[in-house]
């Protein structure tokens, strides 16, 4: 699967390129992908109209490998990763379901099986195929951490029902934020496993479509703020209230050069832009927030996060950006509604308050 990830979103589905590699799993493996020259070429040819994004193209010159060669692993392990790109998931669904059947010994397909079925909100379906990717190989990394995030989305639906049976279940509506903080935090929205990626083609890999949104948190109590306190008239003299304008484009920089800290890594400049009386999301205390975004940050693999249908509202001091922020790594292809409630300080515009969602 492409290393999507489930905290939104992490799942990995493996690309065709590098089921060669795997030879070491099972020497008998290493016979499925002997080539025959021009066996090899169209899949070649099937391989580079894949990573162009031209998927019908591609997918006619693997079904002409499968037509000479109908057991291909390697052109019908492409096939299933085009079907995913086409949107077709109940084809791909079952492509890599009978990859499972006919070599039962390769983990990948069960991988990108569990993606498919987190895509469709199966989770029980998709737990049970990364299981069995971790059953073939023990020391499959990807399954072990897109399982983990299988078991963070069932836990957040467990709690989200807990919530809707008593909206005054306090404990069940921290944990419930700290899950989906864990799950959004590098894009508010992981995924459980990856398929190979056009992106990233050299990684083997392509990014797992996004997994479903979260369930809408229970409505609760909006946090209330003191009020700014007005500036005696000789320090407004000096600093003006900024224009409505001007201050809408300060805060819209704010945000694309905070997504743009994230993107390079840069954790200090990245936490600069909040505010010192930043609400943290599981109301931990501000040093461990801090320390576990570091985390996540510096973890391996270069990260792109965007932000698109960037919305600001300014109202005096305090501003809210809405937008639709699209995060992108090696292992992981996430996108979420997200909400920023700004507020000015020293002629700066610092998050105070980070919401997913609407």
């Amino acid at each position: 699967m492409t290393r999507s990830k489930f905290s939104g979103e992490k799942y990995n589905i493996m690309t065709s390129s590098r089921l060669p590699a795997l030879a070491a799993i099972a020497l008998a493996v290493t016979v499925i992908f002997a080539p025959l020259a021009a066996r090899a070429d169209t899949l070649q040819e099937a391989n580079a109209l894949f990573k162009q994004g031209q998927f019908g193209p591609a997918l006619e010159k693997a079904e002409m490998v499968l037509v000479a060669k109908p057991k291909d692993a390697q052109a019908r392990f492409l096939k299933g990763l085009i079907l995913t790109e086409m949107s077709r998931q109940n084809d791909a669904i079952a492509v890599f379901t009978k990859l499972t059947e006919d070599y039962p010994e390769l983990p990948e397909p069960y991988n990108n099986l569990a993606v498919l079925y987190a895509q469709q909100r199966q989770f029980e379906k998709a737990k049970n195929a990364l299981e069995m990717a971790i059953r073939t190989h023990p020391s499959y990394a990807t399954a072990h951490e897109n399982l983990g995030d299988i078991y963070a989305r069932m836990a957040s639906q467990a709690y989200d029902k807990a919530l809707q049976l008593d909206s005054s279940n306090a404990s069940a509506q921290t944990k419930l934020s700290m899950i989906r903080e864990l799950m959004g935090a590098s894009a508010s929205s992981s995924r459980p496993t990856q398929v190979a990626t056009r992106s990233n083609p050299a990684a083997g890999k392509i990014p797992a479509p996004a997994a479903p949104a979260p369930a809408a948190p229970v409505d609760t109590k909006p946090v209330v703020e003191k009020p700014v306190e007005a500036k005696p008239a000789a320090v407004a003299a000096v600093e003006p209230k900024p224009a409505a304008a001007g201050a809408k484009q300060d805060a819209e920089k704010t945000v694309q050069d905070w997504a743009a800290a994230w993107s390079r890594k840069d954790v200090k400049a990245y936490l600069a832009y909040y505010a010192k009386d930043f609400q943290t999301p599981g109301n931990e205390a501000r040093a461990e927030w801090e320390a576990e975004r570091g985390r996540r940050i510096n973890k391996p693999g270069e990260i792109q996060v965007t932000v698109e249908k960037l919305q600001i509202t300014i109202d005096g001091e305090r501003a809210t950006a809405h937008f639709r922020q699209s995060y992108r790594s090696a292992s992981l292809k996430t996108g979420s509604n997200k909400t920023l409630a700004l507020v000015r300080r020293d002629s700066k515009w610092l998050i105070q308050q980070e919401r997913v969602g609407n």
